[in-house]
């Protein structure tokens, strides 16, 4: 019996803003398992509070050993991306974060329908996404803002975590 072949497409022409944002959380040692689980409650609660601007969300295992996973999502624009970033429990998670890393590495990349990617990785021991490829600089002066990395105009609002709070 032959199988009928359904092909289908999306008309992203309601989306002009749309990013795609990739993010993921690897452990790096064997304590940063219980930091990585426990990251799980935390997204799924967020998720469910349904943030203005996030259209659509999806979990993603990159690995299984070292434990490695993430999520892709799909934001309206980047404006709502960033408010959700800088508010709770955004924020107060990446200040716990980057405080603390607890034995996990952390990263995004983000792509704009309307051009330009961007990209963070915090504590990442391999050379994996743009890394694999680009030269790597330090998240410091223009490249410690996700607008200003992805060359964005406007002023970001206040950062979760100040740069001279990190590069003391």
């Amino acid at each position: 019996m032959k199988q009928h072949l359904l092909r289908e497409t999306v008309d992203l022409s309601g989306y002009p803003d749309l990013v795609v944002l990739y993010l993921g959380m690897r452990v790096n040692a064997f304590q940063g398992l219980a930091t990585l689980l426990g990251f799980r409650t935390k997204i799924a609660s967020a998720i469910e509070a349904r943030p203005d601007g996030l259209l659509g969300h999806e979990a993603i295992v990159y690995s299984l050993f070292p434990a490695h996973v993430g999520m892709r999502q799909y934001w309206r624009d980047f404006d709502s991306l960033e408010r959700w970033s800088r508010s709770e429990p955004h924020r107060i998670w990446w200040q716990s974060f980057l405080r603390d890393p607890k034995a996990t590495g952390f990263w995004h990349e983000a792509y704009f329908r309307r051009g330009g990617m961007e990209a963070v990785y915090v504590n990442m021991p391999d050379r994996s996404g743009f890394r694999a490829f680009a030269p790597v600089c330090t998240a410091k002066g223009a490249m410690f803002s996700s607008r200003k990395r992805a060359g964005l105009d406007g002023e970001a609002p206040p950062a979760p975590v100040q740069e001279r709070e990190i590069y003391k």
